[in-house]
């Protein structure tokens, strides 16, 4: 399956709002798991619905419900007279090709972006489609595969240190998108802790083995920066949102997501302009190393072609040629053919083509 672009033929002719999964299924069963907490306590439970799910939320606590499986179209479906969500939003969650955005709906406000990891088995980055719906006391996320990078947000949530468990549910939506954008960074840096490297020997040994690694690099830069960028313009419209769902202490923590978003995109394009140099410079380094090989051969060519005349020449089958009788022809010849020599590599020394 393509890493940039999903296949759209699952959905092809579909009507809109129709529920078809879009992807690659990366669990056997969807799983359903609520953590409900306010300041002073909290419960986690696990659901194998989200039936079950809505008669255990109450109005007195936030509750977080995090669905991890998106192919069991029918559970996500069953979210729309749950929690009042609109079909078009149920269709995107289940189309894991979705381009980073927010969308606000009046009695609810959803996020979709990308959750990067990078995978030491084939030392690729890889993503999976996040999604967090939030209302006035529930907040669900639907993820595509078990593992995320939330499990600080969640050992915060059971200590009830910090902020965390006195603020609402759009406060817990920041904390989730900040730890993604972390998460960006630490990415970036990763990345860019390969490229850095390659930095003092891409000159010295123009290789295609080096040639094959800066392409690696570009590559997964460029699949960094086709999700992070859509995901930063996308919470910079979110915190210009005027709605009653994001309280105004939560707009300041907001912007701070903002800072991450741009220093995430102008890091990668620092990051894609280094790439570009040493690009340059391994093509330019190869292009002199060619020419100096081409110089070599062209000296020792130029060096020869006077005394292949003179072999030929004396080479040839003619019957009077008065050096062939002479005792000392041959020794002249190899003289002759020195002293040619050695002219034009000091010839060539001289119009400092050595």
């Amino acid at each position: 399956m393509a890493r940039f672009l999903k296949s759209r033929s699952p959905i092809q002719g579909k009507a809109p709002g129709a529920l078809t999964f879009v992807g690659r299924q990366k669990v056997a069963h969807t799983s359903i798991k609520m953590f409900q907490y306010n300041e002073f306590s909290i419960e986690e439970q696990e659901f194998s619905s989200l039936h079950q799910a809505k008669d255990a939320c109450s109005d007195d606590s936030v509750t977080w419900l995090d669905v991890v499986g998106l192919h069991e179209t029918d559970i996500i479906a069953s979210a729309e007279p749950l929690f009042n969500l609109h079909p078009l939003t149920l269709e995107d969650i289940v189309n894991t090709g979705q381009r980073p955005k927010v969308e606000d709906f009046d009695s609810y406000i959803c996020v979709m972006l990308k959750m990067m990891r990078w995978e030491p088995s084939d030392k690729r980055i890889h993503s999976e489609q996040l999604t967090i719906v939030w209302g006035p006391h529930v907040l669900l996320t639907f993820q595509e595969r078990p593992g995320d990078v939330f499990n600080t947000i969640r050992d915060r949530l059971k200590s009830g240190k910090g902020r965390l468990r006195r603020s609402g549910p759009d406060y817990l939506a920041y904390t989730l998108l900040d730890a993604i954008m972390d998460n960006y960074l630490v990415l970036i840096e990763r990345l860019g802790e390969q490229i850095e490297e390659l930095e003092p020997v891409v000159s010295e040994d123009p290789s295609p083995e080096i040639l094959g690694k800066i392409n690696d690099h570009r590559r997964e830069l460029h699949f960094l920066r086709a999700s992070i960028r859509p995901a930063r313009d996308a919470l910079k419209e979110m915190g210009r949102l005027e709605t009653d769902l994001i309280t105004p202490a939560t707009y300041v923590f907001l912007r701070d997501l903002n800072d991450l978003g741009t220093q995430a995109v102008e890091t990668m394009d620092t990051y894609r302009e280094m790439l570009k140099d040493q690009l340059d410079s391994h093509t330019a380094s190869a292009g002199n190393r060619l020419n100096e090989i081409m110089k070599f051969l062209t000296v020792f060519s130029a060096i020869f072609i006077p005394l292949s005349l003179l072999a030929g020449i004396y080479g040839t089958n003619f019957t009077v040629m008065p050096e062939l009788n002479y005792r000392y022809a041959y020794l002249i010849f190899w003289i002759l053919l020195l002293v040619v020599a050695g002219f034009m590599i000091l010839l060539f020394k001289k119009k400092r083509w050595l």
